[in-house]
């Protein structure tokens, strides 16, 4: 039975899912088509953003990296493009391969001390290298956040919507 989180990694997970749920609350009752249609140039959509935070963050981050899960490594392998949807998938099948990611990362962020290093690494990260879980979670609630400022715009551009915008 693995043994409970540190207040360290505690804390860590809860800004983490301050992040995760922002995500989640961003793109709350916007319709499927919002979802696939691009808002920025750039031409990646919200759902996309989702699909990339579910595959290329959780996934990657926490159960390939961080636990050297081989079966989440050979799941990344078959990858091409995290930020790409097909067409005519159904929103909610994307946001509940997020959730069931969160679900599954958070099981590797629990059981393990905030000092262990990651079991796996890509080669194609060259030098550039995270030395443990603690700088992991310190990356993933970077990235995180960050594309949910992303997300912010984008359903600004959509609709209107704003999220927690003090006046």
């Amino acid at each position: 039975m693995p043994s409970a989180p540190d207040i360290e990694i505690t804390t860590l997970l809860a800004a983490l899912d301050n992040q995760r749920q922002h995500i989640r609350e961003v793109v709350r009752n916007l319709a499927d088509a919002d979802l696939q249609r691009p808002a920025l140039p750039s031409g990646w959509t919200s759902l996309g953003l989702v699909n990339h935070l579910a595959l290329d963050v959780e996934l990657f981050w926490f159960r390939a990296a961080l636990a050297g899960d081989q079966a989440a490594i050979d799941e990344l392998a078959t990858i091409a493009d995290a930020w790409q949807v097909a067409p005519g998938t159904p929103a909610q099948d994307i946001l509940d391969v997020y959730d069931n990611q969160i679900a599954l990362a958070n099981e590797v962020i629990r059981s393990t001390p905030a000092d262990v290093e990651p079991k796996w690494w890509p080669d194609a990260f060259g030098d550039w290298r995270l030395a443990s879980h603690r700088e992991i979670l310190l990356h993933v609630i970077t990235e995180t956040a960050c594309h949910a400022g992303h997300l912010d715009a984008a359903r600004e551009l959509i609709d209107g919507g704003q999220w927690l915008v003090l006046t």
